[in-house]
């Protein structure tokens, strides 16, 4: 499973990337998270079905206070733009 998310809300300069990252070592998850020129960030992780839905959920219990608006966007294979994701990183 891959999801692709974009929160909104007080989520840069607020250690957001490294929360997701440090959260993702607690989870058999892989993909990225970046700041956007907008304001927002993005994150996408990829796993087990439960992986992912754990992920997620640990982040927004973690970071929910400075989140205003979460966009989830369920990626299908047509919609992969990289062949599978190793680790999990910080993108800038």
């Amino acid at each position: 499973m891959r999801v692709r998310m974009r929160y909104q809300g007080r989520v840069q300069g607020v250690g957001f990337r490294m929360t997701a990252l440090s959260i993702a070592t607690r989870h058999a998850v892989s993909g990225w998270v970046r700041n956007e020129a907008d304001g927002s960030v993005l994150l996408q992780v990829e796993g087990g079905s439960a992986e992912v839905e754990g992920y997620l959920s640990d982040l927004a219990a973690s970071m929910g206070r400075n989140i205003v608006q979460a966009t989830r966007t369920d990626l299908g294979s047509w919609e992969i733009d990289e062949a599978g994701l190793g680790g999990f990183e910080i993108r800038h």
